[in-house]
């Protein structure tokens, strides 16, 4: 994390982006970008390792080539499906005499916070320290350098399916790439997008991507919560193909160029050719009717945010709603949301050169907020990476050392036996476990 250069990359259902950037007196500035579409991901899960780690290969080439640079380390955005967020304690002994806390001792510590029992579906993604105490003094951003006999970090930690986090980890792999960090999308976002206000007296976060929305909630400076609505773009596209009776990448190209997102801000007089299957001649449609068929889907998608929000009061949060992702360029998508969730909201979009869309806010927001990641933070999150590591060789040396099954010989048995263990040590952590469909709040 200490290098000045940073690689964020975007794994998307509709397509995967890849920034390269640098922080250069505290500014980041973009060298370069891949975007290619997406393959082998649905609803912002990898399904298909092999196709998803070959649409990956071919953004990071592009990026390669637009920045000049040879890419090996990523950061790698999650998206927040079944996250569950719970707050987590942990106490160190300095010694018997006090002494000054070093990087050692916060790494400790982090660790000590991060013992508990998972359920084996689940794995930690991001430990996050709110304050350290030292001897009873708390509010301390970092405790390093000062002098104490006992240290305790109080923060949170963010569990995910481990099904998610191994098959991401692994496409990236496979493409070549080591992954330099794994952060949360809406963690990032929140950080990165939202400005200090908005952090601190709470404010809803809404991403409309291609393949799911999602929406989080900002309080405190803190994510308190966050909500997946699985349909985005990709189903009003396939809406607007089923309806008009054309293919999906002219209905795409119809939604970019003709759509909007509130039927009444369209007009009935304004009409646009339409390629119908099975006909010779283009079919005239008119941009109202187009905005109609947009606007039904999104409906769905905000009614069922909506009540999710509205469960846990969200939308009291003076903040209001922030958009972003690709559906957040749809014209008039402000003034439908606005409407839907009765408060203010403001869109944001990127404002690096090139940069200029929503659905960039992700890729960009990665980088940002690993460039901008505090030296404790990064203390906190090295110590998630040892966790993980260890982890891993435990589970490699339990598979390895499983009790041998029954065979009608001991030969076979033995020769069976050491054939396992040797194709379990080469596959590690491979397994993919059941997916676990309950959505934490």
């Amino acid at each position: 994390m200490s290098s000045r250069t940073y690689i964020g990359l975007d794994i998307g259902t509709t397509s995967i982006k890849v920034i390269v950037a640098e922080k250069i007196r505290n500014q980041i500035n973009v060298l370069g970008i891949g975007n290619q579409r997406s393959e082998g991901v649905s609803r912002g899960i990898i399904v298909d390792i092999d196709r998803a780690s070959g649409a990956i290969r071919k953004a990071i080439n592009q990026a390669e080539e637009k920045s000049g640079m040879s890419i090996n380390d990523v950061i790698v955005g999650l998206p927040a499906n079944q996250l569950k967020i719970e707050p987590c304690n942990g106490m160190v002994a300095i010694g018997e005499q006090s002494r000054e806390i070093n990087d050692n001792d916060v790494k400790k510590v982090a660790a000590s916070a991060m013992t508990r029992n998972l359920p084996p579906e689940r794995e930690i993604i991001d430990t996050l320290s709110d304050e350290f105490i030292v001897d009873g003094f708390d509010g301390i951003k970092d405790p390093r350098g000062m002098v104490g006999v006992r240290l305790e970090m109080r923060g949170r930690i963010i569990t995910g399916p481990k099904t998610l986090i191994h098959n991401t980890k692994k496409a990236v792999s496979r493409a070549g790439l080591n992954v330099q960090a794994v952060i949360i999308n809406s963690l990032a976002q929140g950080k990165t997008i939202l400005d200090d206000g908005e952090q601190d007296f709470g404010t809803i976060l809404l991403e409309l991507g291609g393949g799911q929305s999602t929406a989080s909630v900002i309080h405190d400076h803190q994510l308190k919560f966050s909500t997946i609505d699985n349909e985005g773009g990709d189903f009003i596209t396939k809406d607007i193909s089923v309806v008009l009776n054309t293919s999906f990448e002219s209905a795409e190209r119809i939604k970019r160029d003709y759509g909007k997102a509130d039927a009444l801000d369209a007009s009935d007089e304004t009409e646009f050719p339409v390629d119908v299957v099975g006909q010779s001649k283009p079919v005239r449609i008119s941009e109202k009717y187009l905005a109609e068929i947009i606007q039904a889907r999104l409906d769905q998608i905000l009614d069922r945010l909506y009540k999710s929000l509205n469960d846990i009061s969200a939308l009291k949060l003076p903040g209001g709603v922030v958009i972003t992702g690709g559906v957040a360029a749809l014209p008039g998508i402000s003034a439908l949301v606005a409407d839907k969730f009765n408060t203010n909201v403001r869109l944001y979009f990127p404002n690096q050169m090139g940069l200029r869309h929503p659905s960039f806010a992700t890729p960009l927001s990665l980088v940002t907020y690993c460039a901008n990641m505090s030296e404790t933070q990064a203390l906190v999150r090295s110590a998630l990476d040892n966790n993980h590591s260890n982890n891993q060789q435990h589970e490699e040396e339990e598979s390895i050392n499983q009790e041998p099954q029954e065979f009608d010989s001991p030969k076979e048995s033995r020769e069976s036996l050491s054939k396992q263990g040797k194709n379990k040590l080469k596959k590690g952590g491979d397994t993919i476990k059941k997916f676990f469909n309950n959505f934490f709040d």
